[in-house]
């Protein structure tokens, strides 16, 4: 699973996952790997995400919306919104290219209840990115700046790590 925010020096970056260390053996082995919310749970997917959210909204308990983390994390969201205007492309397709760029055995699985949504993710396949422009998109959203913990902490003792499924 890879959370796009990769550093090479760990595993796949634009928004960290601590199972990136895993992707080598993965790669060895041949299988594929799925990204997890490839948006960053909706911060790249729009403005509306990271000015107001609804007060339904399930991302208002989460460590990543919140607080002063959320008015920290926002700034990701325009770095990554500046560079998709220089590719002509949006902020949701300049993440999920970057994602595709990584390697044909990376699938995100990107989440939309809305058509033209789901459309603008398909456009993210043409959205062409070198090396460069790789490094760059990388840059613009350093784990170490991210604020709050990847996931809502109150749910982490049911993450797979803590499983007691055989080997």
């Amino acid at each position: 699973m890879i959370d796009p925010t990769y550093n090479s020096s760990e595993g796949l970056k634009m928004v960290e996952h601590g199972s990136c260390l895993k992707m080598v053996d993965q790669r060895e082995l041949g299988t594929g790997i799925v990204a997890y919310s490839p948006l960053g749970r909706g911060v790249f997917a729009g403005k509306s995400v990271v000015e107001t959210l609804p007060s339904q909204s399930l991302l208002n308990m989460h460590p990543r919306f919140t607080g002063e983390n959320l008015e920290k994390n926002k700034c990701f969201y325009e770095r990554i919104n500046d560079l998709g205007s220089k590719q002509a492309c949006t902020p949701s397709q300049l993440a999920l290219a970057w994602l595709l760029h990584q390697g044909n055995d990376i699938i995100p699985i990107p989440g939309t209840t809305k058509l033209k949504n789901f459309e603008n993710n398909i456009e993210s396949l043409n959205v062409k990115l070198t090396e460069e422009q790789l490094r760059e998109i990388s840059d613009a959203v350093p784990v170490e700046e991210i604020g709050g913990k990847r996931d809502y902490g109150s749910l982490s003792q049911y993450m797979w790590k803590f499983s007691t499924t055989p080997h």
